[in-house]
């Protein structure tokens, strides 16, 4: 099928068999820590900050490590962030069966993992383009990607809902610790060949950073892209540090009722990413993210609105339906338009301002709900998220009444 036509590579199929069961695990343990912390403090601000804390080293470290990326290897720096990221697994899973779990701690082994997705994250999306040989279906692969990502963030909490309801959290951990075993074999199965970028082998990461920012400059329409997402992410996708607080505060309801809301969130983002997979070259990518970021405010108004269960989780699949297309969107366009030399390094300017942002925005709301309630928050949220479309729309319109003042210029 057409839709599926980058695992046609055989690296690629691996990466997305083992990535998969992965990430099945990882949702799991998502999860549960966040029923965990909020079952040991009953604050959403503390909620947030656990959040805030696992997220810290990808707004500190995003930006340094992209030249740091672009100078080596991507698939032995993935391999290694990997066994890593396992041990601290283990280390998790340790903690809650000696039954040493507290906020300080989860925080501690969340801000470990956040230090080592920095550079698994960048790592992953720089590796991608050796994945697939052609680089035509490039887009479909980072559209598939994103959709096996977004799926197992529907599956894997509507499994670990079950699993932390009946045995607790601690099987959810064990099992994240299992789930690095079928993506380390299927590192292990590849043969992945780099094309090493020799231009860069003397330049610091000081350097590659001021690079990456003079680039942005003279690329506005990347630029652009990732200003709307560093708004986002401060503003409207922390919705999701928000959900255990909407299950049992306004819904009155338990784990079980928690993990609907995030399998309903992973259900619209596969959507999304289906969605994305089915894109055709030539397709305007910026116009989707104007409609995108527009439908994600009203979604979350709606969702604030919302009397009933059924409709919030409806609202819920909406919201994260058009994170998905916004932010898939937004990184097509960077990783087919950035140029290869560069692209590592744009690329941790886009992980910096959605996954580092993100924990800034998780604190912030935070607060917010606290002192407003969720409800309130929900509805600032989703009126920030129409305000930064309408924004968007006007930089796109000036740039199109711009261009075809040039156009008449040139032409007279």
């Amino acid at each position: 099928m057409e839709i599926f036509r980058s695992l046609q590579y055989p690296n690629f199929r691996l990466h997305t068999i083992g990535q998969s069961l992965s990430l099945l695990g990882t949702w799991m343990q998502r999860l549960a820590i966040s029923w965990l912390v909020y079952k040991l403090t009953d604050s959403i601000f503390l909620l947030g900050f656990v959040s805030f804390i696992s997220l810290l080293p990808s707004l500190v470290l995003s930006p340094f490590i992209g030249s740091f990326i672009d100078k080596r290897p991507k698939y032995k720096l993935v391999f290694n962030t990997q066994i890593l990221l396992m041990i601290q697994a283990g280390l998790l899973t340790l903690l809650v069966f000696f039954g040493k779990e507290s906020v300080v701690w989860l925080s501690a082994l969340g801000f470990l993992q956040g230090v080592i997705n920095a550079f698994d994250v960048l790592g992953r999306q720089a590796l991608l383009v050796s994945l697939v040989d052609g680089k035509k279906d490039l887009s479909n692969a980072i559209a598939l990607n994103s959709s096996v990502f977004n799926a197992a963030r529907m599956v894997g909490p509507a499994i670990g809902g079950i699993l932390l309801s009946t045995y607790g959290e601690l099987v959810c951990f064990f099992i994240n610790f299992l789930s690095f075993i079928p993506v380390i074999t299927t590192l292990l199965l590849m043969r992945v060949k780099e094309e090493p970028n020799t231009g860069l082998s003397g330049t610091s990461n000081w350097r590659g950073l001021v690079d990456g920012f003079d680039y942005l400059k003279r690329s506005p329409h990347i630029a652009s892209l990732i200003v709307i997402m560093a708004f986002s992410s401060l503003f409207v996708i922390p919705y999701t540090s928000l959900l255990p607080a909407v299950a049992r505060d306004l819904f009155l309801g338990d784990e079980t009722t928690f993990s609907w809301f995030e399998s309903a969130a992973g259900l619209g983002a596969m959507i999304g990413a289906v969605n994305m997979a089915r894109l055709k070259s030539g397709e305007n990518l910026r116009y989707r993210v104007l409609f995108a970021a527009l439908m994600m405010g009203v979604s979350l108004i709606l969702l604030a609105f919302s009397h009933f269960l059924l409709s919030a989780l409806i609202f819920t699949v909406c919201v994260a339906f058009a994170m998905m297309m916004q932010n898939s969107s937004i990184n097509t366009y960077i990783q087919t338009h950035a140029l290869p030399a560069y692209r590592a390094r744009i690329m941790s300017y886009y992980v910096m301002a959605f996954q580092g942002i993100f924990p800034i925005g998780s604190l912030l709301i935070g607060g917010i709900a606290e002192m407003m309630g969720i409800k309130a928050t929900l509805y600032f949220m989703g009126s920030i998220g129409v305000m930064i479309s309408v924004a968007y729309y006007t930089y796109l319109r000036l740039h199109i009444h711009r261009r075809l003042f040039k156009t008449r210029s040139s032409g007279a």
